[in-house]
């Protein structure tokens, strides 16, 4: 509940501070406002109980109820300069993650929001503003300020659910910064697409299939082919591979995960840390990686890369995709394989192999780097189809042991 506290002044003129959290939690910031006496001050703490503990509508601190019309609507407040100040501010993020964010913002945001402000004054965004906005890019509609003719396409529930939690961020930030700014999220209660409807976007190949695609690979790249299905690793990650990483003269050989290439916001690459903090990983190596490694760090200085293009240097994704993987998969759709994976899908379909091998999925988290056992869960839980034998059989045998138990007790 808001309160008042008295405080003197230099001139000795006592002040009357109404305080409070916002929204009367714990964990709410601390709300306050200033009044020459008491009762104008007691008149303001009923309005804030009255109104769950938040700055009443209208109210505008250090000035009272104000007409909107008298108090002008400043450029900061504006969605344009408020996302992209929120977004210059941020300190937990790569500078390649805050050049992606200025563009989700200026690309899928400001054609809607562009002309509407964060703020409770003015054309402020709404909930129905918010619904519309994740329908239009659902359904590839363009928004209030595209221009004319403007074609765009649908996007999927997770592309849709990045951009939401982005929005919600930056609209949360006006919440928190000053709630008599804003005094609500409107994205708090949006209800989003799910991605149940739509196919599953991974590929998982089965040996068999790895095995004919393997055939259609040109001799240059069939190596990084083959430790990119073999140990998970991101592309990013088996590319920044070095000799250091290895580890061939010990009882188990291993291999440990400690940079990969990361890009900069102005464009390019260099490297850097892995993904996450579980992302520095070591794998054990089995004997045929073992003599592909050794082959490949042959004559290889220790900072050297393992994997180069045919010209020296790194590889380059587009390169690689364009000249090895397109033409491969090309040639192996026709001879009959039948998916279209990515690159990306040759570490899924290791995850499934090692799924099909009844390998613990706590053992494949570590394996991929994944930060949490639910990332893991959700992506390849639906493989384990396998083990319905041994959850038929379990429950069948708790149920019998239950039933022989319940007819001993009926029979004593």
């Amino acid at each position: 509940m808001a309160s008042i506290k008295t405080n003197p002044r230099k001139t000795g003129d006592p002040s009357c501070t109404v305080v409070w959290r916002s929204g009367g939690s714990r964990t709410g910031s601390w709300c306050r406002e200033t009044f020459d006496d008491a009762t104008q001050a007691e008149r303001f703490r009923d309005l804030v109980n009255g109104h769950g503990q938040q700055w009443p509508p209208g109210w505008v601190k250090g000035k009272g109820f104000v007409d909107p019309d008298e108090s002008p609507i400043t450029a900061a407040e504006t969605f344009p300069a408020y996302a992209h100040a929120y977004v210059v501010l941020l300190t937990d993020i790569s500078d390649h993650t805050r050049t992606n964010y200025t563009r989700f913002i200026d690309n899928h945001m400001i054609p809607w929001f562009g002309q509407m402000t964060v703020s409770d004054r003015g054309a402020k965004i709404t909930r129905d503003h918010v619904s519309r906005w994740v329908l239009d890019l659902r359904h590839g509609r363009s928004g209030p300020l595209h221009p004319p003719g403007t074609v765009r396409r649908s996007y999927a529930p997770k592309t849709i659910a990045n951009l939401h939690g982005l929005l919600y961020s930056i609209l949360q930030s006006a919440v928190e910064a000053d709630p008599s700014l804003r005094d609500s999220n409107p994205c708090a209660h949006t209800r989003l697409p799910k991605g149940n409807d739509t196919e599953d976007d991974e590929v998982f190949l089965e040996p068999g299939e790895y095995a004919l695609l393997k055939t259609h690979v040109r001799p240059d790249a069939a190596d990084i082919i083959e430790a990119l299905v073999s140990t998970g690793l991101r592309w990013g990650e088996v590319t920044a591979l070095q000799p250091r990483d290895f580890t061939f003269a010990s009882k188990r050989p291993t291999l440990r995960v400690q940079r990969a290439w990361k890009r900069r916001g102005e464009g390019g690459t260099f490297l850097g840390a892995p993904k996450t903090k579980k992302s520095r990983r070591t794998l054990v190596l089995t004997s045929a990686q073992v003599k592909l490694f050794q082959r490949l760090c042959k004559g290889r200085q220790p900072t050297d890369l393992v994997f180069t293009a045919p010209g020296g240097g790194a590889w380059h994704s587009g390169v690689f995709h364009a000249h090895r993987w397109k033409p491969a998969l090309d040639a192996a759709n026709a001879a009959g394989l039948t998916k279209r994976p990515r690159i990306h899908d040759l570490r899924h379909t290791h995850a499934s192999w090692l799924i099909a091998g009844r390998v613990p999925l706590p053992v494949i988290q570590a394996r991929l780097g994944h930060e949490s056992i639910t990332t893991t869960v959700d992506r390849y839980g639906h493989l384990l189809e396998s083990s319905d034998d041994e959850v038929v059989a379990a429950v069948e045998w708790a149920m019998s042991a239950a039933a022989t138990e319940r007819d001993f007790s009926e029979a004593a």
